[in-house]
């Protein structure tokens, strides 16, 4: 059976759009839809952020909403090609990463695919000499019309890839005749390639096919004739020559030396120009003695080839990529080292310069010039402009197999000149920015080499200084490594200090590094290869301006990550800017995207952006900065909370002086996402905005984590983040902030079973807002002295806390807070054994509620019955009480607490005997807490050993 229920999804993207599900066709919706799930198919698996998917659809002047209608949009291909997907389970097939979608493509089939793959085994067969078997592989591909792909679909990403697509097509086709040339079908093929050239007149390709088909069927004139035509249009539509490529068919035919079909192949003739006995070139640079590591790269570029000493039967293109200092270059050298031996026509070297401290990036028709002399070509023939030279570079390495290292390349476009345009050459390009591009348009398949394993890290230090001296200190060279950040080029400058000082022990070294954390000077080489700050430079100085800005805004943020919202209040611009920014730097390699739309720097990146910062920004750019980035926090955080629990009432904020724009939440799965998400974040910026002097921003940013943190068993940070609030509201002398921490305090000690710490926070922190006037307050720390009571087993001084807080409210008329009262003293009689007083509680809470409209409230009113109900033997009545507290919550998205009535309802099911409705309630239970890495996981795996064991059926205690 179908995971989920989801029948064989079937797509078609050649002509309009169009999937089946089984055997029945499903309507894709309207275009911007269908442009989404357009997107999704083309990104064959990868996640896609929101962001990307807006500009693909919309491209510069999206609507307004348009985020929500791309979220619509998924929503709706959600539902339409998973219906039987049960409310509230996660999609199986096109799934939510960070903030983006991927669709699944272990689930799907496509037109697209079996196009590839019958390519691929055509290239496979021909190389093996099965020529007969790659024509029947490409005659299997899908019908596709003229290769027009994406028809109807709108948006610049469809435009984009409907020019690929239909030129991957043109490639296929033109692959099949010309096989099927080989084979002696030119009578045959000459209808289909005069149709072609019709379509596609200014394709050089297609008319060389033509020529020679025409010339092989004995119409030699024809031949002439079509080769006569072509020279007319090509002048007359672009003002150039025909390409080497179609004048040498021409020559051939006018020399009577065109190959017969099928005949074995011979050496050619030397071509005009070229170095009779000319041997292979061989430019590789040498192999780093020292290489160490790296095995699983090695093993990504090792499955580019085939198995076997051969060279490749299709054409490989692998991109290295990734920030400075990882060693791309030595891996990509050494790699090419291992397999030169498999390309018997030679290696072509070229370091392009794209990212050189002392000059320009090098032109690719310096490059193809300096090529095809290796390749043999007379200097004096290389022909004139990059279009011409490329050319006959292509023709060059059509009938050879070369190794290509492309190193150092700026963007694709500096690379793509260079690509051979037959199979059984590779080429390995490395670059600092990500070659997208060629991954995208050329199938290159990218390596991205990470930071060094620990043990990599302690192979390389023993290979530059000799094993015996770094096992003699294994604790200095651990701490070594960690403050290089197992970066190669900072492992590399360490290790050849100390090879030059071999009387130094490690640990002075380590120590050395340790003094210097924070900063690159330790990483000083004696020339700008070797010096890590000079390496980085060059990265930055290839940025933008107002990219460099946001690099260097960004080394303000704590982390451990970076939203693009954050980045966004940084730099204090319009978000669709700021994102595009944020690409320019990922595509650099001076920041990474963790998921979709969260970045993170290197370590020793993080140094060099902050030293950048403290030198060319003003304290007041910076200062301006960090404080839209605390408003942005605060903001986003005091929202989360007010939507995660409005009854609570977080304390209000002053009006905004920066203008930075806080995120908004629909619902409380949304709220409770983003605070999962940030958890770590929102931690550091309390600390970071203290350590600062945003005192204000501190304590208030921990207030509003109150409800969110406490409610997910975070109390070891709440304790944390309170208790730097509570300095920074005494350096500001500000009563109100410190009864607030003081208040979350409290409750933190008293969810850890400090009780002592706990009473003593809560006391100073009532007297306090007694002090302030501030009744809200007052009750706020009422009930959480009568939580403390009720864990210290003190219920009858509970209710009198109860009791004062309900006043307190009543007092202000807060309705709401008075419900939430009862509610609690319900469950103080529940722990006293008083359970038809707890039921009154909860009668008059409900009625407060139902007025009130607080679902969430009556949810956790339905859930305290549920409870009492239970207690007094009541357990169908409480199932249902349950069942609609657990429904409720779920509808509110707050999945915390509806793992808590699933407990309930397990426990009361257990009561009646039903064993299997207990075991599906909790691990019900157990999935959402699991979800939301909550501590309450062990407590349900707990019941369930309890719940599989033979023991007696009696409800649990309260």
């Amino acid at each position: 059976m179908e995971e989920s229920g989801v029948q064989a999804l079937r797509f078609s993207l050649f002509g309009s759009p169009r999937a089946w599900q089984g055997p029945v066709e499903v309507a894709l919706g309207p275009p911007q839809q269908r442009a989404v799930l357009a997107m999704l198919l083309l990104s064959r698996g990868r996640a896609i952020g929101v962001a990307d998917l807006v500009d693909g659809v919309w491209g510069a002047a999206p609507p307004r909403g348009a985020v929500a209608m791309v979220r619509t949009y998924v929503a709706r291909l959600r539902k339409l090609f998973e219906p039987e997907r049960p409310p509230g389970l996660p999609s199986g097939l096109l799934v939510s990463i960070g903030d983006g979608y991927a669709l699944r493509t272990d689930r799907i089939s496509s037109d697209l695919a079996e196009f590839e793959e019958a390519v691929l085994e055509a290239e496979r067969r021909r190389a093996e000499g099965d020529s007969a078997g790659a024509v029947r592989s490409l005659r299997a591909v899908p019908a596709a019309g003229d290769g027009a792909a994406l028809v109807g679909v709108p948006g610049p990403y469809a435009e984009s890839a409907r020019t690929g697509l239909a030129e991957r097509w043109l490639n296929a086709l033109e692959l099949r005749l010309s096989i099927e040339l080989e084979l002696g079908c030119h009578e045959a093929a000459v209808p289909e390639l005069l149709a072609l050239r019709a379509a596609h007149p200014l394709r050089e390709a297609v008319s060389a096919l033509l020529l020679t088909a025409l010339y092989r069927s004995g119409r030699r004139a024809e031949a002439l004739e079509a080769y006569a035509h072509t020279c007319q249009v090509l002048a007359d539509e672009l003002g150039i020559e025909p390409g080497p490529s179609l004048r040498a068919a021409h020559a051939r035919i006018l020399g009577g030396d065109v190959p017969a079909a099928a005949s074995p192949a011979e050496p050619d003739a030397p071509s005009p120009g070229h170095r009779a006995g000319a041997t292979g070139p061989a430019q590789l640079p040498a192999d780093l003695p020292l290489f160490t590591g790296r095995r699983a790269e090695l093993g990504c570029l090792s499955a580019l080839l085939p198995e076997g000493d051969g060279p490749p039967g299709t054409a490989v293109i692998g991109v290295v990529d990734g920030m400075a200092g990882t060693g791309k270059t030595a891996l990509a050298v050494h790699w090419a080292h291992r397999i030169a031996h498999r390309f018997p026509d030679g290696s072509l070297y070229v370091n392009l310069r794209g990212y050189d401290p002392h000059g320009s990036p090098m032109p690719p028709d310096s490059v193809t010039e300096m090529f095809l002399v290796a390749l043999g070509v007379a200097p004096q023939a290389v022909p004139e402009g990059l279009d011409a030279q490329a050319a006959l570079y292509r023709s060059i390495l059509a009938d050879r197999r070369v190794l290509i290292v492309l190193d150092n390349a700026r963007d694709a476009g500096q690379v793509r000149p260079l690509l051979p345009g037959t199979p059984g050459s590779l080429v390995l390009v490395t670059s600092r920015s990500r070659l997208g591009g060629l991954v995208a348009q050329q199938g290159a398949r990218p390596v991205t080499p990470g930071l060094l394993s620990a043990e990599e890290s302690y192979e390389l230090l023993s290979r530059r200084l000799g094993r015996a001296r770094v096992d003699a200190e294994p604790e200095a060279v651990a701490a070594i490594t960690e403050s290089c950040a197992r970066l190669p080029l900072a492992l590399a400058i360490v290790a050849s200090r100390a090879a030059h000082h071999p009387g130094f022990r490690l640990a002075d070294v380590a120590q050395e590094l340790r003094y210097d954390h924070g900063s690159l000077d330790a990483f000083a080489g004696d020339d700008p290869g070797t010096d890590a700050r000079a390496v980085f430079s060059w990265s930055y100085q290839a940025l933008s301006p107002e990219a460099a800005g946001l690099f260097r805004a960004l080394a303000l943020h704590p982390g451990p990550d970076i939203t693009t919202a954050a980045a966004v209040a940084l730099a204090g611009a319009p978000p669709r800017g700021v994102r595009a920014l944020l690409t320019e730097l990922t595509r650099a390699s001076l920041l990474i995207e963790r998921a979709p739309g969260r970045f993170v720097f290197h370590d020793l990146l993080r140094a060099f952006s902050g030293e950048l910062a403290d030198t060319e920004d003003s304290e007041s750019v910076r200062g301006a900065a960090l404080l839209r980035m605390y408003d942005h926090v605060l903001r986003t955080a005091h929202h989360a909370s007010s939507v995660l629990d409005p009854s609570r009432g977080p304390i209000a904020l002053p009006p905004g002086t920066t203008g930075s724009e806080p995120l908004r939440f629909n619902d409380r799965a949304q709220a409770t996402a983003w605070l999962r998400t940030e958890r770590y974040v929102l931690s550091a910026m309390v600390e970071h905005a203290a350590a600062r002097g945003y005192d204000e921003h501190a304590w208030r940013t921990a207030a509003v984590l109150d409800v969110y943190f406490n409610r997910l068993g975070f109390w070891h940070d709440l304790v944390k983040i309170n208790g730097v609030a509570l300095e920074a509201a005494r350096r500001l002398d500000d009563p109100t902030g410190q009864a607030y921490s003081l208040s979350g305090l409290g409750v933190a000690h008293s969810q850890l079973d400090h009780a002592e710490p706990a009473a003593d926070c809560l006391e100073r922190a009532l007297d306090l807002f007694r002090g302030t006037g501030d009744p809200f307050g007052q009750a706020r720390v009422h009930r959480g002295l009568a939580y403390l009571c009720n864990r210290t087993d003190r219920r009858t001084t509970a209710l009198d806390h109860y009791a004062q807080a309900r006043a307190l409210f009543r007092d202000e008329s807060d309705r709401n807070g008075e419900a939430g009262v009862l509610n609690q003293v319900a469950w103080t009689y529940i722990l006293l054994g008083d359970h038809a007083q707890a039921l009154d509680c909860c009668r008059e809470a409900l009625v407060l509620y139902d007025e009130l409209g607080d679902l969430y409230g009556m949810a956790s009113t339905q859930d305290t019955t549920g409870y009492a109900l239970h207690h007094l033997g009541r357990y169908e009545d409480a199932i249902d009480r349950f069942q609609r507290s657990a429904r409720l919550f779920g509808v509110i998205g707050d999945h915390y607490l509806e793992a808590d009535v699933l407990q309930h309802l397990g426990a009361a099911h257990r009561a009646t005997g039903d064993r299997d409705a207990a075991r599906a309630a909790l691990r019900s239970a157990r999935a959402l807490l699991a979800e939301l890495g909550h501590p309450d996981v062990a407590e349900v795996d707990a019941g369930l050993r309890d719940l599989d064991a033979d023991g007696p059926e009696t409800p649990p205690d309260p």
